[in-house]
């Protein structure tokens, strides 16, 4: 059990090795669909949950842009047709009030512009026939989102109904930057990135949404939204098992399998014919076995990895494997997946 108490320690520590890095045009996702993928196998995908995800970014484009509150800080222009001199431009004050002839201190702050107009037009009726009041307003402090993390400039940022996901990280200077290896790099991690609403978790993709410009994940940034952005060092590869160098190493936009498993002294001897993915974290991981002879022999592509991918080298005995996964993915669809090729392939509990 040395490789399950490594594990553990690599996790804990972890460290930087210097990181070899590959160019992929058209990083795929991992699937054994492509004629040229090494990818033997892989955990069911769930497209219940993609379809959940799907109708809800939907309904955020669909909502209805919610009503504009004033508040404090807020300049407004108050008028009154036919009498100019009750007309003021002001600041709505800390407290939520402006002053207004004959009527004294006003509350505006929490209203919306006709609920605004209409109170002071009650207010004046005792002083002025039938007065028509209108609100204006010449500046907006109120609406206000907040991006934290990795950003270059974190803070609160005033927004507008057409401020969106992107502009918003634009506006907080897109990411922080930190000397690694003599070269500035960037720090963000869009990936593991997150936009919390009402105590919500939106579903939305930062990457899709900065980077690629995906419209339905390119969400509009609402009041008092929290933006944020993860930071890229937590973003690691670990790689463990029959390899001469277990290690945790920063993640690399690019970085491929094979380089991974250079970095870490290549495997051993002893291990499978097959390498493990397992990807998108422990409490709910898609596994993905992997042909490297296929890689090795020019018959399939590299495999691209993703930040938190857990490389996994079993030994030739699969029951290692299978302690493997009892203990650190005890769910039995898992586990059918890694064994269910195994007699196919030809491996019996001992030998390749």
């Amino acid at each position: 059990m040395k490789w399950f108490v490594a594990l553990f320690a690599i996790m804990l520590v972890g460290c930087y090795p210097d990181r070899s890095t590959s160019s992929y045009d058209n990083v795929f996702e991992l699937s054994n669909t492509d004629d040229d993928s090494a990818v033997v196998d892989e955990s069911a995908r769930n497209e219940e949950t993609e379809a959940r995800i799907r109708k809800r970014l939907m309904e955020l484009e669909m909502e209805d842009e919610p009503a504009y509150h004033m508040n404090a800080g807020d300049k407004v222009e108050i008028r009154v047709y036919d009498h100019p001199d009750l007309g003021i431009t002001t600041r709505i004050g800390p407290d939520g009030m402006v002053g207004i002839a004959f009527m004294g201190q006003v509350k505006l702050s929490g209203q919306t512009i006709a609920h605004g107009a209409e109170s002071i037009r009650e207010g004046l009726a005792p002083y002025v026939k039938n007065p028509v009041v209108s609100i204006t307003v010449l500046e907006v402090q109120s609406e206000t989102a907040t991006i934290a993390g990795s950003c270059a400039r974190p803070g609160v940022y005033g927004i507008s109904n057409s401020t969106r996901l992107a502009d918003f990280y634009a506006m907080a200077g897109s990411s922080a930057e930190r000397l690694f290896n003599g070269v500035d790099v960037d720090v963000a991690d869009l990936e593991h990135s997150i936009l919390i609403r009402n105590g919500e978790i939106l579903p939305v993709d930062f990457r899709k949404a900065i980077e690629s410009g995906d419209a339905l994940n390119n969400v509009r940034i609402r009041k008092g939204d929290y933006v944020f952005i993860a930071q890229r060092m937590e973003s690691s590869v670990i790689i463990c098992g029959e390899v001469k160098s277990p290690h945790k190493r920063l993640y690399e936009p690019g970085m491929g399998l094979i380089e991974t498993l250079t970095a870490a002294g290549w495997m051993l001897e002893t291990h499978w014919k097959h390498v493990i993915i397992i990807r998108d974290g422990l409490a709910h991981p898609k596994l993905y076995k992997v042909n490297v002879d296929g890689i090795l022999a020019g018959k399939s592509r590299n495999v691209p990895l993703k930040a938190g991918d857990i490389v996994y080298v079993p030994k030739d005995d699969l029951s290692e494997f299978n302690v493997f996964v009892k203990k650190l993915l005890p769910t039995a669809q898992l586990f059918s997946l890694i064994a269910s090729r195994a007699k196919a392939i030809g491996v019996n509990s001992s030998k390749d």
